[in-house]
């Protein structure tokens, strides 16, 4: 069922696609968030995307429970958008040799997932909201708020921590 598809005649299906969508985003992370966090040396880049592994795996327990507050089975359906942002993840991390320079591309590449997924999620909420579903606006709410909380991390290790301007230097 792609997005534009007949399957797709009400907002309440629309909103179930986008979590689908979302379900399976969230599960391809867990699968690719270690190889992230075995290629990353520096400590705190290693530490808050370990953290944001489990906060993660966390994010699909809450997709768990809407999917049953909107009295649907819990599933993903493939997502090119973030297979493709993990196949990119992958390749640019498999290129790079210097350990510094490496690190800021970990940090660019799920920093990059993390805006799909603020994305997603915001406009999940939105639909959420218009359908009177705040039953699965506020479980939504809480994953986005995580997902903006790891990108500023990110940003904060990248900048403030050193990361990019080691790798320029």
């Amino acid at each position: 069922m792609g997005l534009f598809t007949k399957d797709i005649k009400t907002m309440d299906d629309l909103l179930v696609h986008g979590l689908k969508d979302m379900y399976y985003a969230e599960s391809q992370i867990v699968k690719s968030l270690p190889k992230l966090i075995d290629k990353a040396t520096n400590r705190e880049l290693t530490k808050g995307l370990s953290d944001h592994l489990e906060e993660t795996k966390n994010q699909i327990t809450r997709l768990d429970q809407v999917f049953k507050k909107l009295g649907q089975q819990p599933q993903g359906i493939q997502c090119p958008a973030i297979d493709g942002l993990i196949s990119e993840a992958d390749q640019v991390a498999g290129e790079v040799e210097d350990k510094q320079v490496l690190d800021a591309a970990v940090i660019g590449a799920a920093q990059s997932v993390e805006h799909y997924e603020i994305a997603r999620y915001g406009t999940l909420i939105a639909w959420a909201d218009e359908l009177g579903r705040n039953d699965v606006v506020r479980l939504l709410t809480t994953n986005l708020n995580e997902e903006k909380a790891a990108d500023k991390k990110l940003s904060n290790v990248a900048l403030r921590k050193g990361v990019n301007r080691k790798a320029a230097s």
